[in-house]
C-alpha cells in the first residue's frame, strides 16, 4: 500500500501559532494539529518586537515531531499576519528582531508621511490599500525617520513568511499576497512600485523576487535536514498572507459571495478579478490585496476579536477561567444595544487597558458605561455586528453581483452568538466554517503545487465535501435596523 502523503502547514497569527499536517484522499481533506505555541509581543526600550527566532524554533520543533513519527512530508508552506518584515544584513544574518505592527513608532508616521512626502490620494491611487498607520510603508518611513540602524544596513527586506522560508531554505523571495499588504505594491502591475520605494530611500533590489502562490522557493537546507531528520523537503510559497490563504479556503459554490475572516482582526470583502480603485473606495478606505490565481481580495479591515481577547486578559482569574461559551452566554442575558462602540476607533488600537478604553468611549458618547464582563462582552459583540452591517452595505455597492451569502471563516466562525448577530445585522444568510480556514488554504495551495488539485474551485469543492457548514438566518430586522441608526450616530 502506498504510504500516505502529508502537507506541513505553518500558520502564524498575531497571538499564537500552529503547525499542522494535512492530507487529501478520495476528494476530502484531513487535518491534524501537530504543535501549538504562543506568539508573544516583546516590549523593550519603548518598542514592540516579534521573536523571529522563537517562531523559527517552533517550526523546527514541529518538523522534528513529524519526522519522529515517520510521516512522509510532501512540502512545507508558511502563512502569517501581514505588513511586518525582517531585515537581513550583507553577511546573511538577521539584523535584529522585527518590529511589530503595533509599535507606537507608527502612530504619527502615516500622517507625517502623507503630509510631507506623498499625498494620501496619490498613495491610494497607486496601492489601493486601506490607509492604516501600521502598513509597511509607514513602518519603514518611521524607521528611516528615527535613523534605524537595522534599516540603514539592510541588504534585504523580507516579509515575515518569506523571512521564515528563507531561514528554512536560504532562498529570498517576495510572495505576492503578503507583499500586497505593504502599501508598496501596485495591484494592477502586481509589482512593487518604484516611486513609493524611492520615497523611503529604497530600491527594488532590497526585496526578493516576486513570486505567485504555489511557487517552489527551495528545499530544506542541509543544516535543517540534519536537525530535523527530514530529507530535502520542498518549501512552497503558499498565499503567505493568512487572510489570502483563508479566503482560498472559502467553500463557496460560485463567485457571488462575501467573506468574513474572523479572528484577532475581522476582514470582510469580496473576491474580484481586478482591483477596485476609485473615488468611493478611497473615501471608504477599502483595500485591494492579492489573492490566488490572479484574483483580488477587495476588503475592509475591522478590529475584530482583539477587543474581546484584550478584555479577557484584564478580567479577574475567576472570569478568565470561564469557557468562551460560558462568558459569551452570560453576555446574552444583558440588555441588547445598551452600549455601542466604533470598533475601529483609534483609541482601541493598542490601549494600556482595553476595558478602560471601551468605558471611556461610552462615557464620551453619553451612553451607559459597561462595567461587568457580561456587559462589556455584549457591547463588543453588538458593536462588531453593527460594524459588519455597515461594511456589508458598502460591499453591496461595489460588488458586480448580488450578495446574499456571507461566509464566516477562521476561529470566529465558532462564535454562534456573533454569527447570529451578524446574520441579523446584515440581513444575509451566514454560513460558518471552516474554523481552520487559513491552514486549509495553506495545505490546498501546497496540494495544487504538487498537482493534486487543479484550481481554486476544485479546492473549494474538496473543502465543501469535507465539512458541514453551520447556517444562520437573519431575525429581528427592526431591532437591528434601529440599533444601526444609533451606531451611525456615535461611530463618526
Amino acid at each position: 500500500m502506498e504510504k500516505k502523503k502529508y502537507y506541513f502547514a505553518v500558520d502564524l497569527g498575531a497571538t499564537s501559532g500552529r503547525t499542522i499536517i494535512g492530507s487529501i484522499n478520495d476528494g476530502k481533506f484531513d487535518l491534524e494539529e501537530v504543535t501549538r505555541f504562543p506568539n508573544n509581543l516583546i516590549e523593550q526600550g519603548g518598542h514592540f518586537y516579534w521573536d523571529i527566532f522563537a517562531l523559527y524554533f517552533e517550526i523546527i520543533k514541529g518538523l522534528k515531531e513529524v519526522a519522529q513519527r515517520g510521516l512522509e512530508i510532501t512540502s512545507i508552506g508558511i502563512d502569517t499576519w501581514g505588513v511586518d518584515f525582517v531585515m537581513i544584513g550583507d553577511d546573511g544574518a538577521i539584523l535584529r528582531n522585527p518590529r511589530a505592527y503595533r509599535d507606537p513608532i507608527t502612530f504619527d508616521a502615516m500622517d507625517d508621511y502623507l503630509k510631507h512626502v506623498i499625498s494620501r490620494r496619490e498613495v491610494y491611487d497607486v496601492a489601493g490599500i486601506q490607509l492604516m498607520n501600521f502598513n509597511s510603508i509607514f513602518q519603514l518611513y518611521a524607521m528611516r525617520r528615527e535613523g534605524n540602524s537595522a534599516l540603514k544596513h539592510a541588504q534585504k527586506i523580507l516579509f515575515t513568511p518569506d523571512a521564515l522560508s528563507w531561514m528554512l531554505t536560504g532562498n529570498e523571495v517576495c510572495e505576492y499576497t503578503i507583499a500586497s499588504t505593504s502599501e508598496l505594491l501596485d495591484p494592477r502591475t502586481k509589482q512593487l512600485d518604484e516611486r513609493l520605494l524611492a520615497s523611503l530611500g529604497l530600491t527594488r533590489s532590497k526585496f526578493g523576487k516576486m513570486v505567485k502562490p504555489g511557487t517552489l522557493i527551495g528545499v530544506l537546507t542541509d543544516e535543517i535536514q540534519k536537525i530535523t531528520g527530514l530529507g530535502a523537503v520542498p518549501v512552497i510559497a503558499v498565499a503567505g498572507h493568512d487572510t489570502a490563504s483563508a479566503v482560498a479556503a472559502v467553500p463557496a459554490k460560485d463567485k457571488q459571495f462575501a467573506y468574513l475572516s474572523s479572528g484577532t482582526w475581522s476582514l470582510m470583502g469580496i473576491e474580484t478579478k481586478d482591483a477596485i480603485i476609485n473615488d468611493l473606495s478611497y473615501e471608504r478606505n477599502f483595500t485591494n490585496e492579492g489573492g490566488i490565481e490572479g484574483t483580488t481580495r477587495f476588503l475592509k479591515n475591522i478590529c475584530g476579536m482583539w477587543l474581546y481577547e484584550r478584555c479577557r486578559k484584564e478580567w479577574p482569574e475567576e472570569v478568565r477561567k470561564l469557557s468562551h461559551p460560558e462568558l459569551q452566554g452570560s453576555a446574552m442575558q444583558v440588555e441588547a444595544f445598551r452600549s455601542i462602540i466604533n470598533p475601529d476607533d483609534a483609541m482601541f488600537a493598542n490601549p494600556a487597558s482595553m476595558i478602560e478604553a471601551i468605558q471611556t468611549f461610552c462615557r464620551q458618547t453619553n451612553q451607559p458605561v459597561p462595567e461587568s464582563p457580561a456587559e462589556i462582552c455584549r457591547c463588543i459583540f453588538d458593536s462588531l455586528a453593527l460594524r459588519y452591517k455597515q461594511v456589508f452595505q458598502w460591499l453591496q455597492e461595489f460588488a458586480p453581483f448580488k450578495l446574499d451569502v456571507l461566509h464566516i471563516i477562521g476561529g470566529g466562525s465558532l462564535n454562534k452568538y456573533l454569527n447570529q448577530f451578524t446574520a441579523n445585522a446584515t440581513g444575509a444568510t451566514v454560513l460558518a466554517g471552516p474554523q481552520e480556514g487559513t491552514a486549509i488554504g495553506n495545505i490546498m495551495l501546497q496540494a495544487k503545487a504538487a498537482g493534486v488539485v487543479k484550481d481554486i474551485w476544485e479546492m473549494r469543492q474538496i473543502i465543501a465535501n469535507s465539512l458541514e457548514l453551520v447556517k444562520f438566518e437573519p431575525t429581528d430586522k427592526a431591532a437591528w435596523d434601529e440599533a444601526f441608526e444609533k451606531y451611525i450616530s456615535i461611530a463618526k
